[in-house]
């Protein structure tokens, strides 16, 4: 419990410390007229208090990562701790902090047109496919695992199948309808739930307290199938929302066309991503007592998730921790959805007043994710599948992003060595990962490694000729 405690604690100092460093890096304009309030449209430009901003953020970039993630983490051992911790402070949190502030000084651009902005036509096409597609494989993903959670809290007719059309419309709506109609309003209730059931299970923690392995007795890989899944790359993108996500950048300009004042972009988007870090160092011990106790044979992370909020908090504490989690996920699915309808929005440019032109967007959207999920649900197999495919997708947007942010910081004379170190990491984690998966091209570690630092070295050289380049 020590390196727990220790590990929470630099995830709280590395907000005050580290993240008022980034905002200084950044330098935000408290009088500067933010486009909430100079592109009000009624729909997606709605101004918003900050509290119900950096509310609506937490759930909208909370999904199932920094819980089932941080729980399929675990299995690797207490390397899972130092990656949340780092990964959040040094990675994730900046990452999410810059994308949103320079969509807000951007006029709200969405991810795909502030990456081609930094990084050229070719990259913007690429993204604006890549960004739209990751959206979708979101959307599915994170219907069936609420749905399957909500079936095991009600009558046998109420079964997965029924929740997860219920879910659907409900994603339906949300896409739909202006933000602060469905979004704006229950968001702050899940988002209690959610927290509710954070602090439920980090006191229980501290009650057991459990033995836990401490980081100086060494971090082994304890995985069951260590030889196969070494813990770089796969720990790395297993806790993929917990640590960095690309995911996040595409959340966090929904949040951008909502902030009134960019005072508020350190609580808001640097903020949410430490307490989601927080969420997921919680769950990281909290499952690696489960395995202590039960073994490492239990797959399936809902199971886990149930069995530890029934067993700590009770049962009408279980239940209200179980809400929690499925808020998460849905409530990133919805704006997933909604992320998505606007990338497609600013390509076309098209106006979104109107529920018609709106639905020109979404009907194709949702159809492709209708196939997706009928297709995750024919096995376990094809979900687990599926989840892999976002998982490494979701990794690969967040290096976009951090080479984006690095040639803005270059360009504007500031400290880019904040998201250049991250942005090597994240390129070697992906291009590994690629290489030594099993739904990869499933290489031999010596090659897979030689690769990641090869593309290393490429992007070191690329960049450094596109800096001297600016120079002249």
């Amino acid at each position: 419990m020590y390196s727990f405690t220790i590990c929470l604690l630099i995830l709280i100092i590395g907000y005050f410390i580290y993240g008022r460093y980034a905002e200084r890096v950044f330098g935000p304009d408290a009088v500067r007229a933010t486009p909430a309030l100079t592109k009000a449209d009624g729909v997606d430009y709605i101004p918003l208090p900050a509290w119900k901003i950096f509310m609506i953020q937490f759930l909208n970039i909370a999904g199932l990562g920094p819980i089932f993630g941080a729980i399929m983490g675990a299995k690797f051992g207490t390397a899972s701790y130092v990656w949340i911790v780092l990964g959040s402070v040094l990675a994730g949190a900046v990452h999410d902090y810059f994308s949103g502030m320079l969509s807000i000084r951007h006029g709200g651009e969405s991810l795909p047109e502030l990456t081609g902005r930094y990084l050229g036509m070719t990259t913007k096409q690429i993204m604006r496919v890549f960004t739209v597609v990751l959206m979708i494989l979101v959307g599915a993903v994170f219907v069936a695992g609420p749905a399957g959670l909500l079936a095991k809290l009600t009558p046998d007719y109420m079964d997965v199948t029924f929740w997860i059309v219920v879910v659907f419309i409900y994603y339906i709506l949300a896409t739909l309808l202006p933000v602060d109609k469905i979004i704006g309003k229950i968001y702050p209730v899940f988002a209690i739930a959610l927290l509710f059931m954070a602090v439920g299970v980090l006191v229980m923690l501290y009650v057991h307290h459990p033995v836990l392995p401490e980081l100086w007795e060494g971090m082994p890989n304890l995985h069951p199938d260590a030889l196969d899944l070494p813990v770089f790359p796969i720990m790395f993108v297993s806790i993929a929302c917990g640590a960095v996500s690309g995911f996040h950048a595409t959340q966090s300009p929904m949040m951008a066309r909502c902030m009134k004042s960019e005072k508020y972009g350190r609580p808001v988007f640097y903020g949410a991503m430490i307490t989601e870090g927080i969420v997921a160092l919680i769950w990281a011990a909290a499952a690696t007592c489960f395995y202590q106790e039960n073994g490492m044979g239990e797959n399936n992370a809902s199971v886990i998730v149930d069995a530890i909020t029934k067993n700590w908090l009770g049962t009408i504490g279980g239940i209200l921790a179980i809400l929690g989690v499925i808020a998460a996920p849905v409530t990133s699915g919805d704006t997933a959805f909604r992320s998505a309808r606007l990338i497609v929005a600013d390509f076309m440019d098209m106006e979104q007043k109107s529920v018609r032109r709106r639905l020109y967007i979404c009907i194709p959207m949702f159809l492709a994710a209708i196939g997706l999920l009928l297709y995750s649900l024919q096995d376990a197999a094809g979900f687990d599948r599926i989840w892999r495919y976002f998982a490494w997708s979701n990794q690969t947007l967040s290096v976009f992003t951090l080479w984006a942010i690095t040639v803005y910081l270059v360009s504007a004379g500031k400290n880019y060595w904040i998201t250049l170190i991250p942005a090597l990491f994240m390129t070697c984690v992906c291009s590994t990962y690629l290489c030594i998966a099993p739904e990869g091209f499933g290489l031999p570690r010596l090659i897979s490694y030689g690769t990641g630092l090869l593309c290393v070295v490429v992007a070191i050289v690329w960049f450094a000729t596109w800096k001297v380049k600016k120079r002249k």
